[in-house]
């Protein structure tokens, strides 16, 4: 099996980078190639391990993704951040799990969700936000008609089917990815703040009939978790940007492809919870700022909807 490793990166990762090459080149089956897309504008980063090979695109969490790939010559590909540790084993036990299952897509469970305490789960389940599944023997994360997702509780296998996952790693073929046509969602990179994409991503892929599962206790290791999330100001501005996602998401992928007269009803019934409880905790709380922001979220969301810009965006349809 041979594939090539394809990194997205602003350049600024510093060591976590530096980990990163570090453990594709102590992998079992190694790389073919490792192509790094750096976006325009960025010096190339000191760290290295001589095997890498850059290429400048335009700056954006989709636009740095949602490339045709022509320096790729292999038959698989690797998609990774540049903020990730992988233990040696990893792309054997992916490409494993990949052909043991039938899959077309397969990626590995960064977010440990199903260690939530009991507390969290149940506050994320009343928002419409996330939901922990209990009992589920099939899937391990699911999207839900809030644009939210659900997750397995009790992940006792190491492969489940999944309709989301995290975006920072995954692995399939060139050719399914393709199918996909990322680029149709650049819209996504005009956002205050890139967050969803990963959904969109994944969940494209399960309506297109990709089939994918996420592989639990991979060892993987998202070096940058929540590290950025104490600044205050981002914490704002992925509020708001949450919010307008989840109203695109909803529409695009969820309300739009769906035929059904009494689904699409649910559906809006579905949607219309989320963000009033959002509204609603925030009045409670006295959060006079953030209940402003997510008005404003809700505001230039269904005004996204009715623009050009998203009127003349290709339909979605199940396949």
């Amino acid at each position: 099996m041979n594939y090539t490793a394809v990194i997205r990166t602003l350049g600024t990762a510093g060591e976590k980078y530096q980990q990163l090459l570090d453990s594709l080149d102590c992998q079992s089956i190694k790389p073919t190639a490792i192509i790094v897309y750096i976006a325009e504008g960025y010096p190339l980063p000191k760290e290295t391990i001589g095997k890498e090979r850059y290429v400048y695109v335009k700056k954006g969490m989709v636009a740095q993704r949602a490339l045709q790939y022509d320096e790729v010559n292999t038959e698989y590909m690797l998609f990774l951040d540049d903020d990730l540790y992988l233990p040696s084993n990893f792309v054997e036990n992916l490409y494993a799990a990949l052909i043991e299952h039938n899959l077309d897509v397969i990626s590995p469970d960064i977010y440990p969700n199903h260690e939530r305490s009991i507390r969290a789960e149940l506050m994320m389940s009343l928002s419409g936000r996330m939901k922990a599944r209990r009992h589920d023997n099939i899937w391990g994360y699911k999207v839900m008609r809030t644009a939210g997702s659900s997750y397995n509780k009790n992940p006792i296998k190491s492969v489940y089917r999944s309709q989301t996952n995290a975006g920072a790693c995954f692995f399939c073929k060139k050719e399914d990815f393709l199918k996909i046509n990322l680029q149709d969602e650049l819209w996504m990179d005009k956002m205050q703040y890139a967050i969803g994409e990963d959904q969109i991503m994944y969940y494209k892929m399960h309506l297109y009939g990709l089939q994918q599962a996420t592989l639990y206790h991979s060892g993987i290791q998202h070096l940058d978790a929540g590290e950025n999330l104490v600044n205050k100001d981002k914490q704002k501005r992925i509020v708001g940007a949450d919010i307008f996602f989840k109203i695109a998401f909803w529409h695009r992928f969820i309300q739009t492809p769906e035929h059904n007269y009494f689904v699409r009803c649910w559906n809006k019934i579905c949607i219309g919870y989320f963000l009033c409880f959002g509204l609603l905790i925030s009045f409670i709380r006295g959060e006079k700022e953030v209940l402003k922001i997510k008005k404003q979220a809700i505001e230039r969301g269904f005004s996204f909807l009715n623009s050009n810009e998203y009127l003349n965006l290709p339909k979605i349809e199940k396949q």
